[in-house]
């Protein structure tokens, strides 16, 4: 089936494109982005149950954006009458021009920017899914998550607790100028299996998770995260540490995908560079790994949480070639710092909701492909480890450090794994030194989207990541 448009943004169009003749009278450009999205997140285990109709993007409202003088304002409201929609402009053009005033007491300078093209589209897409969210069955849904967290207590050795988790979203969005009327309807699910354990004074936790754009059907596959949660806690229970040095390593699809968030997630997104924060500035056509890194991000590169149809200013949604065979091209941008840097907008222009700016941000952050076996890049290693599960990582763009913690790293000696267990693994390095070293790529790839990621400490939104296998050198501690 396809996911239907909200009824209300059909309901509420024509009232928003009559504000949206009123504010062009006043200003130069006007759009509004309109969003409508429901879900539900249910968590169940064995001290606690939840059940919430809110999730990251569950959200009701719009954010009307004007241009004038080489200034943009914004305002943000969920309080609309279609059949008045004067009321709201008479609201909106008091409460810009009071902050116009302000800036002006202020003696502030913003930065002047050009206005917005806006070219005449109509795009209408609904998405396939089979499940929608607002029409789930959740007493089935709550008694199949307790049977995972009842099964997991059952079989799992020292288990403390075991959680399992599922979230739905149904994104509705409407994006109106005066001559453009985008609309997009799609579902995202996530679901994941944590098992926490202890023994000898020692506790570890174990998750496995699944994410796609479909709908509640993902949740019949969670069954399978548990047996994966349990043995990831069993080892780590009995893991050791890393002894701190450089290895040869090779990296699971999921840690893959951390490092290419990290290392060419933030450090070009290109609001950054107009804000010279960005050390990706300087490396555009410059070699910043070896001849085996390409890497793609947006939102039509792949199939996941954040693959939607347009971003949140109306440019469609893209397939960017970041870096091609060890070159970096260009970065990822918002449609205003595609202004102010001369260059095109990517669709990468996204809000944690309507009541918060736009960021130029992530969508599908990937590696792409090689044509080696995971078999041979083990054979190839003397000395090292194949790294596994992904916790958090960092970066800093102004100079190109990187931090990726990892669940655990299985030792490699002699081209063959020993059993041995080593974590948490902490991996640093800078970014060329480390894409550099890439020496193998699998011909698989993963994509993982469970989770999110803030600009900085906020601005929290969802993103995908993944890639292949990558065997490279890395330093561990």
């Amino acid at each position: 089936m396809q996911a239907p448009f909200s009824p209300y943004l059909t309901a509420i169009a024509p009232g928003l494109k009559k504000l949206i003749a009123l504010l062009e009278e006043r200003y130069d450009y006007a759009s509004v982005l309109s969003t409508d999205s429901t879900g539900f997140a249910v968590r169940i285990s064995q001290r606690a149950k939840s059940v919430d109709n809110q999730t990251m993007t569950t959200e009701r409202g719009t954010v009307a954006r004007v241009y004038k003088d080489g200034l943009y304002s914004e305002y943000a409201f969920n309080r609309f009458d279609p059949d008045h929609p004067e009321i709201t402009f008479s609201e909106m053009t008091a409460a810009l021009d009071a902050q116009l005033a302000l800036l002006r007491r202020a003696g502030t300078k913003p930065y002047e920017t050009p206005v917005l093209p806006d070219e005449p589209q109509t795009l209408s897409v609904e998405m396939e899914t089979e499940r929608l969210p607002e029409t789930e069955d959740m007493g089935r849904l709550i008694a199949a998550l307790t049977a995972v967290s009842d099964e997991g207590m059952a079989r799992g050795r020292d288990l403390v607790d075991c959680a399992a988790s599922a979230q739905s979203t149904h994104i509705c969005k409407l994006f109106l100028t005066a001559r453009r009327d985008l609309r997009q309807s799609y579902v995202y699910s996530e679901g994941s299996v944590v098992c926490i354990a202890s023994r000898d004074g020692r506790t570890e936790m174990g998750r496995e998770g699944l994410s796609g754009r479909v709908g509640p059907e993902l949740f019949d596959d969670l069954r399978g995260c548990l047996d994966e949660a349990l043995k990831s806690v069993e080892e780590l229970l009995s893991a050791e540490h890393v002894a701190p040095g450089e290895y040869d390593i090779i990296t699971s699809p999921d840690v893959t995908g951390l490092i290419a968030h990290e290392a060419f997630g933030h450090g070009v997104e290109m609001d950054m560079f107009v804000k010279r924060r960005a050390l990706g500035a300087d490396y555009i056509g410059k070699r910043v790994g070896s001849d085996r890194v390409t890497m793609h991000e947006g939102a039509l590169c792949a199939v996941d949480v954040t693959s939607y149809a347009f971003d949140d200013e109306g440019t469609l949604a893209g397939d960017v070639t970041e870096i091609d065979h060890g070159i970096l091209k260009t970065g990822i941008c918002d449609a205003l710092s595609a202004l102010r840097l001369g260059t095109v907008p990517t669709g990468n222009g996204k809000r944690e909701n309507f009541e918060h700016k736009v960021y130029t941000r992530m969508t599908n952050t990937l590696f792409d492909s090689g044509s080696d076996t995971l078999e041979d890049m083990i054979a190839s290693v003397s000395f090292g480890y194949l790294l596994k599960g992904y916790t958090s990582g960092m970066e800093d763009p102004k100079h190109w450090g990187i931090q990726c913690i990892v669940e655990k790293g299985y030792e490699i000696r002699d081209g063959k794994l020993t059993g041995k267990v080593v974590a948490p693994v902490v991996m640093t390095g800078y970014v060329p030194d480390l894409l550099g070293s890439v020496s193998m790529v699998s011909f698989d790839r993963g994509v993982f989207g469970n989770g999110g990621c803030g600009k900085g400490h906020k601005e929290w939104v969802k993103v995908a990541d993944g890639g292949p296998y990558l065997k490279a050198k890395g330093r561990l501690g």
